[in-house]
């Protein structure tokens, strides 16, 4: 009887596949396992609840996860949440890490931007370059964006941008805008 949406099926060197996934209402971040090939799955684990600002301008989008894995199967999800916002006014992106699927890191914020900046990423695209892993590991994301969360949809500007790391994560790029602005309509 587990519900969920946004499950990322990603098999490690082993064979094992690990499921990161949201709760059906988006307000935690799961994962459940199989050592067998689906045959048979682990129980959900909790990784973290979700606090996501809800998008300007009428926007759909919500704090569904992406994943990756490296070449050594390290699994890599990141999502958008606003835990690290005073006041919850503008997401970041986040990311958690595991090995082995049920044991994770602490949530971390990609330095998109600073927590006072009013900018809102979110609908994040998470690539990995699996000929790479661990500390070297080579990581793309890409995102949609609001320079300015608070906006309605008539003031909204939509743009993309885009951060790598080649630390597995732990320093990443400038932000390069890929697109836009554009309006909503």
């Amino acid at each position: 009887n587990a519900t969920g949406i946004g499950g990322q099926p990603l098999v490690q060197p082993n064979g094992k596949v690990i499921v990161p996934i949201d709760n059906a209402n988006e307000t935690a971040l799961l994962a459940f396992n199989s050592t067998d090939g689906g045959n048979t799955w682990s129980a959900t684990t909790t990784i973290t609840t979700i606090s996501s600002h809800t998008v300007a301008g009428s926007l759909r989008t919500g704090p569904l996860p992406t994943a990756e894995i490296d070449g050594a199967g390290k699994v890599y999800v990141v999502w958008q949440d606003c835990r690290f916002r005073k006041g919850c006014k503008a997401n970041d992106l986040v990311m958690t890490t595991s090995t082995n699927g049920t044991t994770w890191t602490a949530v971390v914020r990609i330095p998109i931007d600073g927590t006072n900046s009013g900018v809102d990423p979110f609908i994040p695209g998470l690539a990995v370059d699996t000929t790479t892993s661990g500390t070297s590991a080579k990581l793309g994301l890409a995102y949609y964006f609001y320079p300015t969360a608070s906006c309605s949809a008539s003031t909204c500007k939509l743009s993309v941008g885009y951060v790598s790391s080649i630390t597995g994560g732990s320093t990443w790029s400038a932000v390069t805008q890929l697109a836009g602005p554009m309006s909503l309509s």
